[in-house]
Formats: C-alpha cells, structure tokens, sequence
C-alpha cells in the first residue's frame, strides 16, 4: 500500500497541526492502513514492530473520537512494560498538543499510587497503564471503565510471555461488549488469535509486508548510546573518519533544522534538506551537495528521494528508521559505482529492538561499536599530521622554508628542538580536540578533573521559577554530559541562581544550556563578574 501524508487524511487541524509540528512528512506503513480502519470504527489486529510509528496510529484516532467535554475514562491502553506505558502517553501527550480539555495518565507500579488516584478523581479521558497497575486501580474502585469506547493492547505477545494474560482477560471482561478493540503485536502466534477472537468483532488484520531489497555490501555497524549524546558522537565520527560526502538522516523535520544549526556552530560545512523547503530551496542544496560545496547533508527520508549523488562515502542513521525498508534506502546512498562506504546507526534506549528487526529484514549482521573517545580523536589527529609532515619531506618540490630553518641551526638550535616547537605552534592553531566536550562513561581514560580554579555564574532563573539545585545539575548532565563533581555551590534566590563551575568547564556549561527551557523557562547563564559590569 502506498503511504499517505497526513494532510490527505481526514484529520482534524488540531491533529495535522500537531504532526506538523512533531515534523512528521508521511504516515508510516502502519499508520496509512490502520488510522483510516480505526477512524471507521472497526476493530484491528495489526502485527507490527516497536519503532513502526504504532502509537500514533491508534494515538490519533483515539484523540480524534474522545469527548473532551466528558472527564471520564474512554480510552483504555495496556502496555507490558512502565517504560512503555510512559513512552505511549508521552507521544499521544504531543499529539494532544492543540487539543483543548483532554487529559493522559500513564499508571504503572513503582510511582506512588495516591498520585494516580488523585489525577483520576480530576477526571481522565485516556489512561495508559500496565495492567497490574491497572487492575489494582479497578480494585480500588479509582478507576472505572464503564464507558470505555476504546481499548488497545500494545505488545501483546510480550504480555502474554510476561505472564499477563490472566490480568488481560480480567480487564477485557470489565468492559462492555461494543467497544473497539485494538490488538498491536509483533508476532502473530495461534494463542493470540485465539484470544483475539474471543474480544474481537470481525477485525481487520494488518501487517506491514515488505518488498525484498537487495541490501548493500557497505561497513555498517551501530553505535549503543544515550539521546543527549548524539551531537557529540557524531562530531566525533565526522573528525575521525573525515568523509568526503556525509549523508545523515533524521525522522523529523524539526530535527534536522535542530541538527543543522548544532553542526553549523560547531564550524561543519553542513546544509538542511526537508519537506517544508521549496522545490528551488531543495534543488539549491543538493546541487551544492553534489558538486562538494558542502560536505555533510542532513535529511528527512522524503526530501532525501531524488537525491542521486555516487560520491556519498558514509551515511549516518542520526534517528533510527520507523520503517526496515527506510534502512534499506537509506545506506543504499553510499558505496556506489563499486566505492567503499560506511553505515552507522545510533541505538537509544528501546531502539535495540528495531535495530534486531533491522537485521533480521535485512538479513545482515549490524556489529555493536564502541563509543569513539577524545583519546581516539586525539590518535586520529596525530597520524593525520604525522602523514602531511612524511608527504612533506617525501616531496619533490623545492622547500621554500630551508632559508628559515638554516638561520635557526646557525643559532646552535638544534632540529629537533626546532621541529617540537613548529609542531607545537600548528597544534596550538587547529585546536579540533577543543570542539567537542568530555562524556561520561565514554572518555573514561580522561577523567574530568578539577583545575582548582573555578568560574562563578549567574543564571537567570531562581526560587520564584521552581527551581532548585537538582534541576540544575540534571540539565547540565542531560546538555553537557559534565559530572556533578565539577559544580561547587549553587545558591538559589527567589529570581535568580548563582553557581560554581570548574573554570575548565563553565564555557561548556554556559554554552549547553544557554537558550535551553528548565521548567518552562528559558536559561540564561552568564559569567557573574560580567553581570555586575553590565549593571554598572
């Protein structure tokens, strides 16, 4: 089937505003099948993988059918997992972003229950919970389900291994007869078909089927990390591999824009390519990319379409695919016309189980990498001046500069006194080690130390906002990937905050989080002693 774009969808502007905004340019395989089916009010039993875009394409629908105007629970979604329970409601939570008066709970074990009693007795119209949790609250009498319209299984066969399925039935039998039901699982075994049928009233069954790729012979290999990491690593990747064309591929079009504008600062010759750009826009960039105008290109997998170009040596999965096939696509824009080329995904969080899915389509084995160091970039940045020093002295042409050197060893200094001083002034002048900042965990052979010296700053932001010193700390974690040892005091007042950082870590400091929202708020951080000028 063909994939649709969700302004071809009868949606409501609320809705369309809302992926617009998420940066979404089609609806995945998953989505153009099931939103129209489910948008009837027919029952689905869909088999899908995490990562598919399935969320959304029961998400929208249940957003789209919810009275808002009715504080009661309409909408029921069991999940297997707490991770996934929050990661469910947090992406219908966006996709409600314009829709005024409709409320998500996600209730799982491990949060404190009187919370969860307390947000259902203001009035929910969608919950999304494990069903433990679920059960417990129905037992309770906190959670009613007698006007429940809608009711969607996620993972169900990962339920049913964990030993759900008692707890399904028990839920499932609490509601009443005319609701629609919604089974999304990966695998599609008997035990499952059968319990679907049970609750089930003549569903729709879907399945992503896909076409047979040939898959390329590239290097592809994949990187195991965290969200707030990724910038960095791929600085890292692009000055220690240095490739002449770099493709790299984001899910939205809010993202590349974000990326672009991080890897423009940090001084990459690097352009956008995405939907929202004119087709003269679009045609501007990838001529500037074919002809090596600019080195790296970042891309939605639309816009990236009529992109022909043979000299693309490594294409980087910035965000994994929603789609094996988008893979597919995506790595085939390397290693052309019988050149060498290099895949590289990077895996976070429940992306390990998209990625196996990957290799299991693709049939190819994807190898786990190491996180590249500052000491690896460091390596690759001595032996590519070692190799223009051996180029040097091999070449031919005359040395213009022996005059200079000769008037040195006339003043009895020796050569090698004079080779360790001009390399010493070139490394002074190309500071690339400079450029990229320390992560935990992954530049474990250079711990971050103190300089005994520390820089004092004032932040704009205090008491009056909510803020506290924990919330400070884990923006600076979650932005910088700076240890808390390297912050001294925080002191906190009702409008603004003073901290200590490391004098060897404040300019990273200041330029993470600057321009950042903590609480709602947009972070300012400058140097104290620069505030106190500017007030004089």
């Amino acid at each position: 089937m063909e994939k649709l774009r969700f302004e071809e969808m009868q949606l409501s502007e609320e809705i369309k505003k809302a992926v617009a905004i998420m940066g979404f340019e089609e609806a995945s395989p998953i989505q153009s099948q099931a939103i129209p089916i489910l948008m009837d009010g027919k029952d689905i039993i869909g088999q899908a993988q995490t990562g598919t875009g399935k969320t959304a394409a029961f998400g929208i629908p249940i957003l789209e059918k919810v009275n808002a105007s009715d504080n009661s629970v309409q909408a029921l979604i069991l999940c297997p997992t707490r991770e996934l329970s929050i990661q469910v409601s947090q992406e219908i939570i966006k996709l409600a972003k314009f829709k005024r008066g409709i409320s998500i709970l996600p209730i799982y074990g491990g949060q404190p229950i009187d919370r969860q009693i307390k947000a259902l007795k203001k009035g929910v119209q969608i919950v999304v919970g494990t069903p433990g949790r679920v059960i417990d609250h129905i037992n309770r009498r906190t959670l009613k389900l007698g006007n429940v319209s809608m009711m969607v299984l996620d993972e169900a066969d990962e339920m049913f291994d964990m030993g759900f399925r008692d707890d399904i039935e028990l839920v499932m039998n609490k509601l009443h007869a005319d609701r629609q039901t919604i089974f999304f699982s990966a695998t599609m075994p008997p035990v499952i078909r059968k319990f679907a049928e049970r609750y089930q009233n003549n569903p729709e069954f879907i399945k992503v089927v896909h076409k047979e790729m040939t898959v390329p012979s590239v290097e592809q290999a994949y990187f195991e990390l965290k969200q707030h990491m990724k910038t960095e690593i791929l600085s890292r990747l692009i000055d220690i591999h240095n490739p002449k064309l770099l493709l790299v591929f984001c899910n939205t079009k809010r993202k590349v824009d974000e990326l672009t504008g991080e890897l423009q600062a940090r001084g990459y010759s690097v352009d956008a390519l995405h939907g929202d750009l004119k087709q003269n826009q679009r045609d501007n960039v990838m001529g500037k990319f074919r002809k090596g105008a600019i080195d790296i290109l970042v891309a939605t997998d639309v816009a990236a379409r009529g992109l022909d170009v043979d000299d693309v040596d490594m294409v980087i999965n910035y965000d994994m695919p929603q789609d094996e096939e988008y893979y597919v696509h995506r790595i085939g824009r390397t290693a052309r016309a019988g050149r060498d080329g290099a895949a590289f995904s990077f895996v976070s969080g429940r992306e390990i189980y998209k990625l196996k899915d990957i290799q299991k389509y693709t049939k190819t084995k994807i190898e786990r990498r190491d996180l590249p160091t500052l000491k690896d970039i460091k390596e690759q940045y001595t032996d590519t001046i070692l190799g223009k020093i051996r180029e040097g002295i091999d070449s031919e042409e005359p040395n213009t500069h022996s005059a200079l050197i000769d008037t040195l060893l006339q003043e009895e200094y020796n050569s090698f006194d004079i080779a360790s001083a001009l390399l010493k002034m070139y490394l002074e002048e190309n500071k690339m080690i400079e450029n990229h900042q320390e992560l935990d965990m992954v530049d474990k052979d250079k711990k971050q130390k103190s300089s005994g010296t520390s820089t004092r700053v004032h932040v704009n932001v205090g008491k009056e906002q909510g803020i506290s010193p924990r919330h400070l700390l884990s923006a600076i974690f979650q932005e910088t990937g700076l240890s808390k040892k390297l912050i001294g005091n925080i002191d906190v007042y009702d409008k603004f905050t003073f901290m200590e950082i490391e004098g060897n870590y404040a300019d990273v400091v200041m330029n993470g989080l600057n321009g950042k929202t903590i609480k709602g708020q947009k972070i300012r951080i400058e140097r104290a002693s620069e505030k106190k000028k500017k007030r004089k």
